[in-house]
């Protein structure tokens, strides 16, 4: 069983090995967990937010220096079609492009304000469009590619006072659906993986405001209050996700397109 387990490991390093994947939004959190997992497998990788700061470019090189890969920074702004484009045109390849970058915003549907809408669709649905669209003429003047779109348990089931999120989850999962049909008969797979709730700093960080507001430890917070969806009442984490991005990636998913993939605990079983 050691040694299976071992040629399985060894079959998804070598899937990745020398490819360049890019992913958005990866200066941290899941993002930046998905990068670190391929770059581990040896992929060099291209990290990108909107900010271009020194922290940015840091991140990179700690990655390149930490697993012997190539790693860059580009920045992005992720609601701009333009720049969408653009970070695909800088890398100048683009073996593994994983669609992450995304932002949130909690309201009922009429207080809803119309700029953070269109925020939310730009970041966290047309970005993909563009990314994707730019990047699939590289893949396919190189002979493989791999797309990947970080969509949500939002993206097959609904949660009020989320409209916009839900609506561009649901969109994620359905162009995810479109790609696989359009490469299907090409050495190119799309699919969507659809995490529930992922413990990242940005959670993390939420944890003991919330703890003094109800009275409650940690733990009857994380399984009472955040997890209270996630039947698993445990958080998944940024390296399971890196992971599956790694399986998607492998020969062995080679048939495994247009579909999504569910790390949630067993949300969407309900």
């Amino acid at each position: 069983m050691y040694r299976m387990h071992e040629f399985n490991i060894g079959v998804l390093n070598m899937s990745v090995k020398g490819k360049t994947a890019v992913i958005t939004g990866s200066t941290s959190g899941i993002g930046l967990g998905i990068a670190r997992e391929l770059a581990k497998a040896g992929a060099n990788v291209i990290l990108n937010s909107f900010t271009n700061s020194r922290d940015d470019h840091e991140i990179a090189a700690s990655l390149a220096e930490e697993f012997n890969v190539s790693a860059l920074y580009i920045s992005a702004d992720m609601s701009m079609p333009s720049d969408c484009r653009n970070l695909i045109d800088k890398a100048g390849k683009c073996d593994i492009l994983v669609n992450n970058a995304g932002i949130q915003h909690v309201a009922s549907l009429t207080d809803f304000p119309t700029e953070r809408w269109d925020a939310i669709i730009a970041i966290n649905l047309n970005s993909a469009f563009h990314t994707t669209a730019a990047a699939l003429p590289l893949m396919r003047n190189s002979g493989w590619g791999r797309v990947v779109n970080i969509a949500s348990a939002h993206g097959l089931t609904g949660s009020p006072y989320k409209s916009a999120y839900v609506a561009a989850k649901h969109g994620i999962v359905g162009l995810t659906k479109v790609v696989a049909l359009e490469t299907a008969e090409e050495p190119i797979t799309a699919n969507a993986i659809c995490p529930g709730y992922v413990l990242t700093p940005l959670v993390e960080a939420q944890i003991p405001d919330t703890m003094q507001k109800y009275g409650m430890t940690r733990d009857d917070v994380i399984k009472n209050v955040m997890l209270t969806r996630q039947p698993s009442r445990e958080f998944a984490t940024v390296e399971q996700i890196g992971g599956t991005v790694l399986y998607l990636c492998s020969s062995n998913a080679d048939q495994v397109t247009g579909t999504t993939i569910s790390l949630d605990g067993g949300w969407t079983a309900l």
